[in-house]
């Protein structure tokens, strides 16, 4: 995957994450760490909605760690940030 294509997927999910935190009041680090430990949602119609707030998180953690290690893959083989922008722009 491209850079750029990262960046926008990392941007949507980002879009997605927002408006479940805005929904909800909490942020979404928050809640996926009381999903992972098997909380339930106050409210059974919530169930649904955070299985689907915990999934983009993981989506977006995964992309995260993609970008990141792009970008390092990337720095080294064009030994500046300047080399890194060059690359991602083409």
């Amino acid at each position: 995957m491209s850079l750029r294509s990262l960046l926008a997927d990392i941007h949507a999910l980002e879009q997605e994450l927002l408006d479940f935190e805005r929904r909800y009041g909490i942020r979404s680090e928050t809640m996926y760490a009381a999903y992972v430990a098997g909380e339930e949602p106050e409210d059974e119609a919530w169930v649904l909605d955070f299985g689907e707030w915990a999934s983009i998180y993981k989506l977006w953690l995964q992309r995260q760690a993609e970008y990141r290690n792009e970008v390092q893959r990337r720095q080294q083989a064009e030994n500046s940030l300047t080399g890194l922008i060059h690359v991602a722009s083409t």
